[in-house]
C-alpha cells in the first residue's frame, strides 16, 4: 500500500499537481526605487555590527558579489538600447552610472526569496524625477486639474488655458502606462527572463512595492500650501486610486501593497538646525503617504514602511560636518598668496581637526550621492529593501 501511495505522489508531482505558481513581485517608483547607492559603499555595512550580516548575504568570502541563483529580475534601464536589464539578481540593478549601483531590489529579493524558499521573479519599473500627480497619475484620478494659483500664473504669463491643459494631458499618466506595459511584457513571456519557468505551473502576483514621492513633495505649484495641514491630501487620494487601478489593470484585486514612505533626512524629531525649515513640509507629506494604509477597504493588504527609520544619523552628521571643509576650500581658493600645495595643506590640517581617521573612513566609504537619494548609501538602501520584504511577509 505504501509503495502504491508513493507511486501516485511521484506521478502527480511529475505532471505538476503539487507545483506551486511562480511568485512575482513588482517594484515601482522614481529615483530612490532605481537606487543610487554605489557598489563601493557596501563596505560601510561591515562597519556596523547591526548591518554586517546583510553584507554576508551580498558578498562572497573572496570579496566578489553573489549572483543569486533563485532570484530573477527584469528592470527598466533606459541607458540600454533594449530599455531593460534582466537576469539573476546581483549588484548592478540600480540606477545607471559609471559604476554598478544598488536599489531596494537587492535586499528585498534576497529576503523575500529566503521566506519563500523557491525561485522568485522581480519586475522593477522606475524612472527618476517622476510625480504621482502627473507622470504616474492613475486613470481613476482623471485629468490633472490646475488650481487657482496656477490659473492666475498662466494668465500672468499670457498662456492660453486650453493649450496648457493640452500640454499637461500629453504628460499625464505616461509612466503609469509605461509601467503596465513593461510588467505585461514580462508576464507575457516569463521564460525570456526566467528560463526555467513552466507555463503549466502559472504565476502569482504576490506583492507590489511603491517607493516614490520626492517630486510631489517639492512641487509647490501642484501643492501651493505645502507644509500646512492637509496640504498633500490630493496625493493621498491619487495613491489610493493608484493602488486600486494597479490591482484592476493587473487583474489582481487583493495583491498585497507596500508604500515606502519618503524618509530622506531621517526622523523629523532629530532634524538639525539646517533641516528645521523643511520639517512641516516633510511631516505633512509623510502623513499623506501613510494615509491609504489606514483605509478600512485596504485593511490587511496595504501597509506602509517608514523609511526614515533606516536613515544613518552618524553618516548624515559627518556629511554636514564636511560642509565646513568644503567652505574652507572655497575660502582658500580666493587667496592668491597661497599656491595649490599650500592650500591643500591648510585643508588637510583643518580636516584633521574636524574628523578622526575612523570618521573619515566612514564618510568616504559610506556616501556616494545626495541626501535626497539617501546619501547613495548601501547601508541605508539595503535596510529599506529588507524592510519592504518584511512588510510584505507580515501581510501574508
Amino acid at each position: 500500500m505504501k509503495l502504491i501511495n508513493l507511486f501516485f505522489i511521484f506521478a502527480f508531482a511529475s505532471i505538476g499537481i503539487f507545483a506551486k505558481p511562480l511568485k512575482i513581485y513588482i517594484l515601482a517608483g522614481q529615483s530612490n526605487m532605481q537606487g543610487h547607492a554605489s557598489e563601493r559603499t557596501l563596505e560601510h555595512l561591515a562597519m556596523d555590527p547591526k548591518t554586517a550580516p546583510l553584507l554576508n548575504k551580498i558578498i562572497n568570502p573572496d570579496g566578489t558579489v553573489k549572483i543569486h541563483e533563485n532570484i530573477w529580475i527584469s528592470s527598466i534601464d533606459t541607458s540600454l538600447e533594449t530599455g531593460e536589464k534582466h537576469g539573476r539578481l546581483t549588484v548592478g540593478y540600480g540606477a545607471a552610472g559609471r559604476e554598478p549601483k544598488i536599489g531596494p531590489e537587492l535586499m528585498f529579493g534576497i529576503t523575500m526569496q529566503n521566506y519563500v524558499g523557491e525561485p522568485i521573479l522581480l519586475i522593477k519599473t522606475s524612472w527618476g524625477g517622476k510625480s504621482l500627480n502627473t507622470d504616474f497619475r492613475p486613470p481613476t484620478a482623471g485629468p490633472y486639474e490646475f488650481n487657482q494659483k496656477q490659473l492666475e500664473n498662466l494668465k500672468k504669463r499670457g498662456k492660453v488655458l486650453r493649450e496648457a491643459v493640452a500640454e499637461k494631458a500629453k504628460l499625464t499618466g505616461v509612466y503609469y502606462r509605461l509601467m503596465l506595459k513593461h510588467i505585461n511584457k514580462v508576464l507575457s513571456d516569463i521564460e525570456r527572463v526566467y528560463p526555467a519557468y513552466k507555463t503549466e505551473e502559472g504565476y502569482e502576483l504576490s506583492g507590489f512595492v511603491w517607493f516614490q514621492g520626492w517630486n510631489d513633495m517639492v512641487d509647490g505649484s501642484t501643492y501651493p500650501d505645502r507644509g500646512k495641514e492637509g496640504s498633500y491630501d490630493s496625493y493621498s487620494k491619487n495613491l489610493e486610486y493608484f493602488i486600486e487601478d494597479v490591482r484592476r489593470d493587473l487583474n489582481s484585486p487583493n495583491m498585497p501593497f507596500v508604500i515606502g514612505v519618503m524618509g530622506a533626512g531621517g526622523p523629523i524629531s532629530k532634524y538639525g538646525p539646517s533641516q528645521k525649515r523643511y520639517a512641516s513640509i516633510h511631516g505633512e507629506f509623510r502623513k499623506a503617504m501613510l494615509a491609504p494604509a489606514s483605509l478600512k477597504k485596504f485593511k490587511g493588504n496595504v501597509t506602509a514602511v517608514l523609511t526614515e527609520n533606516y536613515w544613518d544619523l552618524q553618516l548624515s552628521e559627518l556629511v554636514n560636518r564636511n560642509e565646513k571643509v568644503k567652505a574652507k576650500r572655497r575660502e582658500l581658493s580666493k587667496n592668491k598668496n597661497l599656491n595649490q600645495n599650500e592650500r591643500d595643506k591648510v585643508v588637510a590640517d583643518y580636516t584633521a581637526q574636524l574628523f578622526t581617521s575612523h570618521e573619515l573612513k566612514i564618510l568616504r566609504t559610506g556616501v556616494s550621492n545626495a541626501a535626497y537619494h539617501y546619501l547613495g548609501s548601501a547601508k541605508i538602501i539595503n535596510q529599506i529593501g529588507e524592510s519592504f520584504a518584511n512588510a510584505l511577509r507580515s501581510m501574508e
